[in-house]
């Protein structure tokens, strides 16, 4: 599991990895992401604002077939990856990360360690 407080730090390095930021959920956050392709990816929903766009880079990632979240910016401070893994609950989800058992309402660490744990048994 890798933490990174802004997703514009991800790399190459990171394909395939779990990974917890503290960035938002839009679409230009997305992209970082989606060029390095983890195998999931947390955000803050950053109150989802105007037209979703707090949580607009959720339907980008799921149509790569990259799964994603977002906790609440109520729940975890955004730009602060160990606190949206430390405190932050589950708002939105998408398909992928549905496929995965992800759901609304978890907790980001618990789902964390699951799939944590899963990982190293495959």
């Amino acid at each position: 599991m890798i933490l990174l407080d802004s997703i514009a730090e991800i790399s190459p390095a990171m394909k395939g990895a779990l990974v917890v930021s503290g960035s938002h959920g839009g679409v230009s956050a997305a992209r970082f992401a989606l060029a390095q392709a983890p195998a999931f990816v947390v955000f803050n929903d950053a109150g989802v604002g105007l037209d979703r766009a707090g949580i607009a880079g959720l339907a980008l990632l799921d149509a790569s077939g990259i799964a994603a979240a977002t906790v609440s910016h109520e729940s975890a401070r955004i730009g602060e990856a160990s606190s949206t893994l430390r405190d932050g609950v589950f708002t939105h989800v998408n398909a992928c990360a549905l496929a995965l058992g992800v759901s609304v309402g978890e907790r980001c660490e618990a789902v964390l360690s699951r799939l944590e744990a899963a990982s190293q048994t495959n």
